[in-house]
């Protein structure tokens, strides 16, 4: 018993230090994961993360006599439960995530288990006897005996996902030497400054965050636009849209100021300005013409250099 007490005393502090220590955790479901697999893990986490298991009973109660000091870390508790593990990091959290799946093994079918994906039997020659035909028909596989193997002639879908494997459906596969199951660690949760959030967050990327960002700006425009409140995102929408009506109370009135005198001038005499307006192009194209002839010269006497008759000048 005393070491039993030691030992505790010693996994509660070091869950403490780690606690202080980390900012970010990540709470990892560790079902079917291998004690090799695991040791994997840790070396390609080692200086970047800290893997720590233990009992859910123990760490609920290690974590509830923290609460007094660290009082955040009560949103990990409705997560300790089931087979799970913590991961610790002050890294990168994609870059983490990403190591933490990466790690994955094959294994064989078994009956009982769910399935985490759809499992196929592909086409082809199984090079089994004809005397095994029964597995296959017992699981609705089309087959044909070709050169006295069972050949399968279409792919088969045997095993829906998240479905139960069945006996038959299990020995089939593994005579078939098919190990359609991968195992490894999958990250339930992840803990970062006092927030409790999905996986599926760390995915979002900067040009969607913007996105979001600038789809709220404009929502909360609109929407003070429409009521008269002046907020920060409509200030800017308010000054343009009272500047237009200035400028039309300036027009239907004998009152002028600089910015609706050129307004003024326009429609006072459109004839002028649509001369204007066509003689732009007009003067563009005769000065492109200018350009054009001063340049012509001086192609000619260049040609007349390169002919040779530059030397009798």
């Amino acid at each position: 018993m005393g070491g039993s007490r030691e030992n505790k005393a010693e996994y509660f502090a070091k869950l403490r230090q780690l606690l202080e220590e980390y900012k970010s955790i990540f709470v990892v479901g560790v079902d079917n994961v291998s004690s090799q697999q695991m040791h994997e893990i840790r070396k390609a986490l080692r200086g970047d993360a800290v893997v720590l298991m233990g009992k859910n009973t123990m760490v609920r109660r290690a974590i509830r006599g923290f609460l007094s000091d660290l009082p955040d870390f009560e949103r990990l508790l409705p997560y300790v439960k089931g087979n799970v593990g913590f991961i610790f990091t002050n890294a990168d959290l994609k870059t983490i995530r990403d190591t933490i799946i990466a790690n994955k093994v094959a294994a064989p079918a078994r009956a009982g288990a769910f399935a985490p994906a759809d499992v196929w039997i592909p086409a082809g020659n199984t090079g089994m006897e004809p005397g095994k035909t029964s597995f296959f028909q017992a699981l609705g596989v089309p087959t044909k005996i070709a050169r006295g193997t069972i050949e399968i002639t279409t792919d088969v879908k045997v095993v829906e996902a998240n479905g139960k494997v069945g006996p038959s459906e299990a020995s089939l596969l593994n005579m078939l030497n098919i190990s359609p199951f991968t195992y490894g660690m999958a990250v339930l949760q992840v803990y970062a400054d006092g927030q409790v959030f999905p996986p599926s967050i760390l995915d979002i990327t900067d040009d969607e965050l913007i996105g979001h960002f600038v789809s709220a700006v404009n929502t909360i425009a609109s929407i003070s636009l429409a009521i008269g409140y002046p907020t920060l995102p409509s200030v800017g929408h308010s000054v343009i849209n009272h500047y237009k009506n200035v400028l039309a109370l300036s027009i239907a009135t004998d009152y002028t100021f600089e910015g609706s005198e050129a307004i003024k001038e326009r429609l006072a005499n459109p004839e002028a300005f649509a001369a204007a307006v066509a003689a732009a192009p007009a003067a563009g194209a005769s000065e492109a013409a200018a350009a054009e002839e001063e340049a012509a010269p001086e192609d000619k006497e260049e040609s007349d250099d390169d002919m040779g008759f530059g030397l009798f000048d």
